[in-house]
């Protein structure tokens, strides 16, 4: 198994930045992508941002040139850097990553998710 562990979140005022970081353990054969899901309360999870293995990134509209992602791939870890942080942003952010656990030639990409964390934008 995989454990993916969030931490950075907390309270902020609006305007203010916030890093997350996210950090994976477990039966890691290769990483294929991580990256960061939000969900608001009464609202379903939605993307945040990604980083591929191969260097492709992808963001929210929402969160375009105010969000940035970064990933460290020789120590499993990727994080988020949250600027002009908004009230419509405070969410639990949850991290994901989509990893191979076994040493086979077939490759077999399993999903892993964290508990998330909470953040929350609020004068």
């Amino acid at each position: 198994q995989v454990q993916l562990v969030e931490s950075g979140g907390g309270l902020v005022q609006p305007g203010e930045s916030l890093t997350l970081s996210c950090a994976a353990s477990g039966r890691i054969v290769e990483i294929r992508s991580m990256g960061w899901y939000r969900q608001a309360p009464g609202e379903k999870r939605n993307l945040v941002a990604t980083y591929s293995s191969d260097g492709n990134i992808n963001y929210a509209d929402s969160v375009k040139g105010r969000f940035s992602i970064s990933r460290d791939s020789a120590k499993n870890t990727v994080s988020l850097q949250m600027n002009a942080l908004q009230p419509e942003d405070t969410a639990v952010y949850v991290c994901t990553a989509d990893v191979i656990t076994v040493p086979t030639s077939l490759k077999i990409i399993e999903e892993f998710w964290g508990q998330g964390t909470q953040v929350t934008v609020s004068s």
